[in-house]
């Protein structure tokens, strides 16, 4: 007796013991996530950054300033004022007063404007700090234009209490101060930003594109359910399961926030990841029970535990080994050298595997006290107008229908079918060529944002104080440096070598370049050539250019070891399943073609900035570097759950004697209906998750909808059974010791 035909009996013995104990558990889970062991919750724990790679040159310099900061300051803060006129003495006046007044607020230690500067309460002298000009700090502070200024605000540690907190609060006190000031300029706008603030704007952004995902994907999931069960009951249980998932998943993040840096945005990703396999696990697992009722013709109450043996025995043991599969899939990402790419990779194992427990647990227990009600089809089946079209959709005993047509279509001219499916992939595919990986930051928050805002009006304000795109640290002197920053100078693409800084004993100078963008492959090329300028003295480059380059770099040198273990562990898990080493073959190299369709129409949409208006979205000039790698590696998962749907039916009736061909009709027919229902569902999920307004997860949803559609069509309608056809027999083809290997396994259906 297999361990999951138990696992159906010990269901079938206590199915409401299963189903109270998974409420309690998601309940549980859910409290952990969102509130967590010491009142700090996953959205609190997750963190921001830049992309960057442990030990590199880039991560060297960005440790640097970290190490170097006065630990008696907090983070500043900077009100851009624009819209104004700076010469106007009324202006100037109402700044005055209002930098008297900021300065009067707790915590504050200094506050700076063209117009006056401030000592608060919290103002410690520093008898080592340079000595400014007072007047020449106050003019830096006026725009190119003279049509604005800035207010910076700096405070005093916030120690032990929440420093996030603490921030927020006290810049929602200065911004009521500025904009009490701007309220008698119609033409006045005030945009404050410091780098809480921009962490804040992203755990916001996520949890509302999160919530906004929920509420469109789940609702229309059932829906497509409804028509695929023909009644609410059997369409609901599988989103009993993506409910358990949900939580689980988040509690998964949450623990693994505690091993690793997770980036704010796994948390959506990760999620719909688990939202999209359970669904997809609980339509194959209600599909097959509804099978399985029918084809025993006895009363459901008799038949059901019966019925659950056989359904966790045949849909149960394809989600186990799909479960496995895109585990693998997604784990991959474990072994690039980037923090925030293992934890993408370690969060999705989590997430995978929650959503396969949950389907061999809740949604067996669900099915088994649903049974006599989910056979037959509901109450829309009455409604006239419905009712010829969820009779044929939810229709579960037909071995012949539309999708064995369409396989013996197929069949009869599948040399004609692959050269086309090819083709149209190859074509989908090209625009990879012009594939321009980058690492954006807060460009990835929607247009209208006020941080956003505030850095698209600064860089024009204040081009002389923008953040160079170079930064070059060492522990030597200035004058020790000046040799090699006059060698830099020489450097091609450089436009400007800023006076050196010196920070905690250590020298950082900034690097002005000119390309236009500073994360392109003209600015990271200009950081190529900077570090191969020969020094006497320990240099470490970094800054935007430099950590986009490094991070590129990382990804690419990860990318070998990665594929590899994936590919392997694919290889011997399909044969496991399968006990074929050309089906193996044959799945890996059409699901690498379909992947780079993919890749082609996200380069396409997102990198060359086609559907803008239509997606919501202004283009960077090319696609996130890690929102490719998780492209690829769920969309890979994912092509592989539909390719194991498939096979797994195919492979059972050629283990009762079909020919080839005849259980690639059947076989079809069989999945079909489940592919295309769950591909339909989890599109709707991704693109639910595609409405919302942060970049990397527009990209993350339309991408992954497009390449669940790409397969669940052409691939897996067209192109499997055109191969399989020109194979015949040969697809179960195995060396004699494999074969014995895999029947002493007892691996067959």
């Amino acid at each position: 007796m297999s361990p999951l035909v138990r696992l159906a009996r010990v269901i079938a013995r206590a199915p409401r013991t299963v189903v109270v104990l998974a409420v309690l558990g998601t309940l549980g889970l859910y409290a952990l996530a969102t509130v967590g062991v010491t009142g700090e919750g996953l959205f609190q724990r997750v963190t921001t950054g830049p992309p960057l790679v442990t030990g590199s040159d880039s991560w060297e310099v960005y440790e640097a300033r970290i190490r170097t900061q006065d630990p008696e300051t907090g983070p500043r803060l900077a009100i851009y004022v624009t819209g104004v006129d700076v010469d106007d003495a009324v202006v100037a006046q109402e700044t005055a007063e209002a930098v008297d007044e900021i300065a009067a607020l707790p915590r504050v230690a200094t506050v700076a404007s063209p117009f006056g500067l401030g000592v608060g309460p919290a103002y410690v002298p520093d008898p080592d700090a340079a000595q400014v000009d007072p007047v020449a700090q106050m003019a830096a502070l006026i725009d190119a234009d003279r049509t604005g200024y800035l207010i910076d605000v700096t405070f005093e540690s916030f120690g032990d209490d929440d420093p996030l907190e603490t921030h927020l609060e006290i810049a929602d006190l200065v911004a009521g101060h500025v904009d009490a000031m701007t309220a008698a300029h119609p033409d006045a706008v005030s945009r404050a930003f410091s780098n809480p603030l921009v962490f804040d704007d992203f755990t916001a952004q996520l949890e509302q594109d999160l919530i906004t995902g929920e509420i469109v994907a789940l609702p229309a999931a059932l829906i497509v359910m409804v028509f695929v069960f023909g009644g609410f009951l059997a369409a609901a249980t599988p989103l009993t399961g993506a409910v358990a998932s949900i939580a689980g998943g988040l509690a998964v993040l949450y623990g693994f926030s505690y091993l690793l840096d997770l980036d704010q945005s796994a948390v959506n990703v990760v999620t719909v990841l688990g939202i999209g396999l359970s669904i997809d696990y609980g339509l194959l697992l209600v599909s097959r029970f509804r099978e399985e009722l029918h084809r025993a013709g006895t009363d459901p109450r008799e038949a059901r535990a019966e019925a659950l043996e056989r359904t966790l025995a045949t849909a149960g043991r394809t989600v186990l080994f799909s479960g496995l599969i895109v585990a693998v899939s997604v784990g991959g990402m474990i072994f690039f050298s980037p923090e925030m790419m293992r934890g993408f990779g370690g969060a999705a194992i989590g997430v995978v595997t929650t959503a396969m427990i949950a389907a061999l647990t809740i949604v067996p227990a669900v099915l088994y006290l649903l049974a006599p009600r989910i056979v037959g089809a509901g109450l829309l089946a009455r409604v006239p107008g419905l009712r010829r079209i969820i009779r044929t959709t939810s229709n579960v005993d037909r071995e012949h229908g539309a999708f064995s047509r369409l396989a013996g279509w197929v069949q009869r001219r599948p040399w004609l079918v692959v050269a086309a499916t090819t083709a149209l992939l190859l074509v989908l595919a090209s625009p990879v060529l012009q594939l321009n990986l980058r690492s954006s930051d807060i460009e990835a928050l929607p247009v209208g944002n006020e941080r956003r805002d505030y850095i698209d009006a600064f860089t024009v304000g204040f081009p002389d104080l923008a953040e160079p795109a170079v930064t070059v640290h060492s522990l030597a002197s200035p004058a020790e440096l000046a040799p090699y920053l006059d060698a830099v100078a020489d450097v091609e693409g450089v436009t400007a070598v800023l006076e050196p800084e010196v920070a905690g004993g250590e020298t950082f100078v900034g690097v002005r370049l000119a390309a236009a963008d500073s994360s392109g492959s003209e600015a990271t090329a200009v950081v190529r050539d900077i570090r191969q300028v020969p020094t006497d003295v320990e240099v470490h480059v970094g800054g935007v250019a430099a950590t986009q380059l490094d991070f590129t770099d990382a990804i690419r040198e990860g990318a070998l070891i990665a594929g590899t273990v994936v590919v392997i562990a694919t290889f011997v898990l399909l044969f496991l399943m399968t006990g074929s080493l050309l089906v193996p073959l044959k799945t890996l190299l059409i699901n690498s073609l379909s992947l780079l369709a993919t890749l082609g129409v996200v380069t396409w949409i997102f990198g060359e900035g086609h559907l803008e208006a239509t997606l919501g979205f202004t283009s960077t000039g090319g696609v996130e570097t890690y929102v490719a790698v998780i492209i690829v590696a769920f969309g890979f998962g994912l092509a592989m759950d539909y390719e194991v749907f498939l096979l797994s039916r195919v492979k059972e009736y050629v283990d009762a004697g079909e020919s080839n061909d005849a259980a690639v009709r059947k076989g079809l027919q069989r999945s079909g209906r489940i592919i295309t229902s769950a591909a339909t569902v989890i599109v709707l999920v991704f693109l639910g998750f595609a409405l919302g307004d942060l970049l990397m997860i527009k990209e993350v949803g339309v991408g992954l909808a497009f390449a669940v559609l790409l397969d669940a069509t052409v691939v897996r309608m067209l192109l499997v059974p055109a191969t399989m056809t020109l194979l015949g027999d040969w697809n179960w083809w195995a060396p004699a010791p494999l074969r014995r290997l895999h029947r002493r396994l007892n691996l067959q259906h």
